[in-house]
C-alpha cells in the first residue's frame, strides 16, 4: 500500500471515529445520561483530527442547526451502530427514531425542523417512512447520506444511472478557455447557463472543462432522461445541487435530445435550482429551443485556422510526436476538429499514422445515411476535358489548398464573402461532372460526400434543413468535399407562394443559400439543366465549369480510358468505336457490357462486342448506330 493509500485510510478511520463518538453523545441523551464523558472524548478526537469531519461538512454545506444534525446523526444510528437500535426500542418502544423522539429527547430541539422545506427534508438528508404522519413516521436516513458519513466515496445511485463521467480536456484555445471563464463567472453570479455551437463534442467538452475549472468532476446528462414533470425535476435538481456537495461534481445537461416541451417545464426549476449546471445545445437547424429557459446563452464558435494549428501542435507535443509546420497549417486549413477528436488524432500520430490522414478518418461517421463517404482514387490523367475546362478545376483546387494563406496570411479575409469555395458543374448527362468531383476531391486528399437526396430531402417542416445542416457540419468539421449530384432538385427557382408547401420549399432554399454562403468547405453542384437553378444560387458560386459534350478526339481518349490494360483483346479500332456519338458515361457503360460480352464469348474483346455495346447504348436514348456498327455474332 501506497503511503497516499495509508494517510486516506488513516483519514476515513478517524473520521469514522469521530462520527462514532458524536454518536455516544446522541446516545447519551437519548437514554438521559450524563452527556459529559462522551462529549469530553469527542472533544479530544477532534484535537487529534486537526479538520472537519463528514458530519461538519453535512451541517455547513446544508446550513442544519445543532438539533438537525444530533436528529439526522442518531436516524443514521441503527446503521452505524448495532446497539443503537436495541436502545431505541429500550427507550421509544420502536427500531427507529421518528421527529417527535428527536424533539423529546434531543437538545435544542425547534418544530421548524420538521416541515418540509427546512434542510433535512429539503436536501432528502433524510424522509419519514410515513409522509401522512410526519412526527410519528420513522425517518430513513439516505444511503448516500450514510455512505458519506463512513467516509465511502460513491455517487448517488440514481444519479449514477442516470449520468455518465466525462473527461474535461487537458489544455483549450484562447477563445474557448474564455468561455470557461465566463461560465464559471455565472455559475457564482447568476446560475446555470446554456452553450450553443455548432459542433456537440466541442461545446460538451468546453462544458466540461468550466466543471473542471470549479474543482468539480464534471457528469454528462441527457435532457431526454429527466423526468417531465416540473415537481419531479426540481427534485431531482436538489439531488444534483447535494452531489454537488456531497461528491464535488458539477454536471453537463446536454439538449440535443430534449423534448420540445422541455423548455417550458424545466425553465422555473433551473432558474432556481442550485446545481451547478451548464447546458449545452446544436446551433444547427433543428436544435433545442432554450429561449424558454429564460437562461443565458453563450455561443460557441469555430475556431480559426490559426488557434486550430495551435491547439493540434499542443495536442501532438503532448503525446510525444510531431510534424512539419507546413503540414500543421495544411491540415489546420483543412480540417476543424472537435476538441474531443484532437487528442484522438494526436494519439494516433504518436503511434505512427499519418497525420492528414488521421484528421480525414474522424468525422466520417458523421453523415449517417444521409450521404456516402467515398476515397476517390481518379486522377487528372484520366479527366478528359478541353484545356479552359481543366484550367478551371485547377484553379478550383488551388483556392481550397491555399486557402489560408490566401485569406489570413495575404489578408484578403477580411474582404472575402466566405472562407469556402462552391462550383457548379453543368453539362448534358454522362459529360464527367461527378467524374470531375472526385479528381478534384483527390488530388485534394479529402473524402468525397455524395449526398443522397432521397435521405435528404423530407416532406416534414424543418427535417429537410436539419439533415443539410448535420452534412454541412460534418464537411466543415472533416474538409470533405460535398458533392450535390442534380442540384436543381435542391436549389431550384423560389416560386410565388401559393400554398404551404411553396412557403415551405422556399424556406429550404433561403436556409441552403445562407448555409452554402457560410460554409467554410467546397460544395459541389451538378446539373444538366443549369436555367433551372436559382439565380441567387449563382450569384454565390466561386466557379461554373461548362462540360462540353466529347468531340470525337475526346471521345477515342475516354474509349482509350476506359479499356483496362489487363484487359484481353484482339485488334480494336478505336477511331470507329469514336464514330458513335456518346458521352463519357456511355462511353464507359459500353465499354463494361462489351467486356461481359466477351468473357461470355471466349474471353477475348473484339471490335463486334464493343459494336453491340455501343448500339444498345445508342439505342437507349433512341439512336441507331451509324456504319460499321455490325451485330456481334455469337458462336453456333
Amino acid at each position: 500500500m501506497t503511503a497516499a493509500a495509508t494517510t486516506l485510510t488513516s483519514d476515513v478511520a478517524t473520521g469514522r471515529d469521530l462520527v462514532h463518538a458524536e454518536l455516544d453523545v446522541v446516545r447519551a441523551h437519548l437514554a438521559g445520561r450524563d452527556p459529559g464523558p462522551a462529549d469530553e472524548r469527542l472533544v479530544g478526537l477532534r484535537s487529534r483530527a486537526g479538520g472537519p469531519t463528514p458530519l461538519d461538512e453535512i451541517e455547513a454545506c446544508f446550513d442544519l442547526s445543532g438539533f438537525e444534525r444530533r436528529t439526522l446523526l442518531l436516524a443514521c444510528g441503527p446503521e452505524l451502530v448495532g446497539e443503537v437500535g436495541r436502545e431505541l426500542v429500550e427507550h421509544t418502544g420502536r427500531p427507529s427514531v421518528c421527529f417527535g423522539t428527536a424533539l423529546a429527547k434531543l437538545p435544542g430541539a425547534h418544530w421548524d425542523a420538521v416541515t418540509h422545506d427546512a434542510p433535512l427534508r429539503h436536501w432528502g438528508l433524510l424522509r419519514p417512512a410515513e409522509p401522512d404522519s410526519v412526527l410519528a413516521s420513522p425517518l430513513v436516513p439516505d444511503e448516500r447520506i450514510l455512505h458519506h458519513l463512513v467516509g465511502i466515496d460513491v455517487l448517488d445511485e440514481q444519479l449514477e444511472l442516470l449520468s455518465r463521467h466525462v473527461d474535461a480536456p487537458v489544455e483549450l484555445a484562447p477563445t474557448h478557455e474564455t468561455i470557461v471563464a465566463e461560465v464559471v463567472r455565472r455559475w457564482a453570479t447568476s446560475g446555470p447557463v446554456v452553450l450553443r455551437g455548432p459542433q456537440a463534442r466541442t461545446t460538451r467538452a468546453i462544458a466540461a472543462a468550466a466543471c473542471a475549472a470549479a474543482g468539480l468532476a464534471p457528469r454528462l446528462l441527457g435532457a431526454a432522461d429527466l423526468p417531465a414533470g416540473a415537481a419531479d425535476l426540481v427534485v431531482l435538481l436538489r439531488r444534483l445541487a447535494r452531489e454537488t456537495v456531497l461528491g464535488r461534481v458539477a454536471w453537463v445537461l446536454d439538449l440535443d435530445d430534449a423534448p420540445a416541451s422541455f423548455a417550458a417545464a424545466a425553465g422555473r426549476a433551473l432558474r432556481s435550482g442550485e446545481a451547478p449546471i451548464v447546458l449545452t445545445v446544436s446551433s444547427r437547424p433543428g436544435g433545442a429551443p432554450v429561449e424558454g429557459l429564460g437562461l443565458p446563452v453563450l455561443q460557441v464558435p469555430r475556431l480559426g485556422a490559426g488557434e486550430r494549428r495551435a491547439v493540434l501542435a499542443a495536442a501532438l507535443e503532448r503525446a510525444g510526436a510531431g510534424a512539419p509546420e507546413s503540414e500543421l497549417a495544411a491540415v489546420a486549413g483543412a480540417f476543424d476538429l472537435s476538441v474531443p477528436d484532437v487528442d484522438v488524432v494526436a494519439g494516433e500520430v504518436a503511434a505512427g499514422h499519418g497525420l492528414w490522414q488521421a484528421c480525414r478518418r474522424r468525422p466520417r461517421a458523421d453523415v449517417g445515411s444521409l450521404a456516402q463517404v467515398r476515397e476517390p482514387e481518379a486522377g487528372w490523367d484520366r479527366l478528359v476535358l478541353p484545356g479552359p475546362q481543366l484550367a478551371q478545376l485547377r484553379a478550383l483546387v488551388a483556392s481550397v489548398r491555399h486557402r489560408s494563406t490566401v485569406l489570413d496570411g495575404w489578408g484578403f479575409g477580411a474582404s472575402a464573402r466566405g472562407r469556402g469555395a462552391a462550383a457548379l458543374f453543368a453539362g448534358d448527362s454522362g459529360t464527367g461532372k461527378t467524374f470531375a468531383a472526385e479528381v478534384v476531391a483527390h488530388d485534394l486528399e479529402l473524402d468525397l460526400v455524395h449526398v443522397d437526396l432521397s435521405q435528404v430531402v423530407d416532406k416534414y417542416l424543418g427535417e429537410t434543413e436539419k439533415r443539410l445542416a448535420r452534412l454541412f457540419d460534418a464537411a466543415e468539421d472533416g474538409g470533405m468535399v460535398l458533392l450535390f449530384d442534380e442540384a436543381d432538385a435542391l436549389f431550384g427557382k423560389r416560386s410565388e407562394v401559393k400554398d404551404s408547401h411553396d412557403r415551405y420549399a422556399n424556406v429550404e432554399v433561403g436556409y441552403l443559400l445562407q448555409r452554402l454562403e457560410s460554409f467554410a468547405g467546397l460544395a459541389i453542384l451538378t446539373t444538366n439543366a443549369r436555367s433551372a437553378l436559382d439565380q441567387a444560387f449563382t450569384r454565390r458560386l466561386s466557379a461554373i465549369v461548362s462540360f462540353p459534350y466529347p468531340d470525337r478526339a475526346a471521345r477515342e481518349r475516354m474509349w482509350s480510358q476506359a479499356l483496362p490494360a489487363s484487359l484481353p483483346r484482339g485488334d480494336v479500332d478505336l477511331a470507329r468505336l469514336a464514330e458513335a456519338d456518346l458521352s463519357g458515361g456511355a462511353i464507359a457503360a459500353a465499354a463494361l457490357q462489351a467486356a461481359y460480352l466477351a468473357a461470355d464469348d471466349g474471353g477475348s474483346l473484339t471490335t463486334e462486342h464493343l459494336a453491340q455495346a455501343v448500339r444498345w447504348e445508342l439505342g437507349k436514348s433512341g439512336r441507331v448506330a451509324g456504319r460499321g456498327a455490325a451485330p456481334v455474332r455469337r458462336p453456333g
